[in-house]
């Protein structure tokens, strides 16, 4: 009989940067992994928050993800799922997403470009987090 051992601190990370703060949060699906055939899969949920006095859109996205064995991978793009939100002062964005690995572990980060209603624009820190499924255990 196999027993689950969940593994769940430093799977978050919490960053401010330009007065703009990123929460994340990864999760394990066992329901869409298959370690037998090395497909681990992950999601992750972020959460945007404008804690300055200026309004701010996020234009785009530029992640580094680190399988167990250290290879690296880059996601980059336009805005975060299809979207490229403007966050009011006290506003907040929170978006779900997923990150396949084909190892167990693994971690994330990355950076957000962003831009103020007059034209400054600047990046914004996603701290890293880890992706841990579960250890099974005999």
């Amino acid at each position: 009989m196999m027993h689950y051992h969940e593994i769940r601190k430093a799977a978050t990370s919490d960053t401010r940067t330009h007065n703009i703060r990123v929460i994340t949060e990864s999760q394990y699906e066992p329901e869409q992994s298959d370690p037998r055939n090395n497909h681990y899969f992950f999601t992750y949920h972020v959460r945007i928050v404008n804690e300055g006095t200026e309004p701010a859109r996020l234009l785009t996205r530029n992640w580094t993800i680190t399988d167990g064995v250290g290879r690296m991978q880059r996601a980059r793009g336009s805005g975060v799922v299809g979207k490229q939100p403007r966050l009011e002062p006290g506003e907040s964005f929170v978006y779900s997403s997923a990150c396949p690995l084909p190892t167990p572990t693994g971690q994330m980060r990355g950076q957000y470009h962003m831009v103020r209603d007059d034209g400054e624009s600047f990046d914004v820190a996603i701290g890293e987090f880890r992706l841990l499924a579960p250890l099974m255990l005999n």
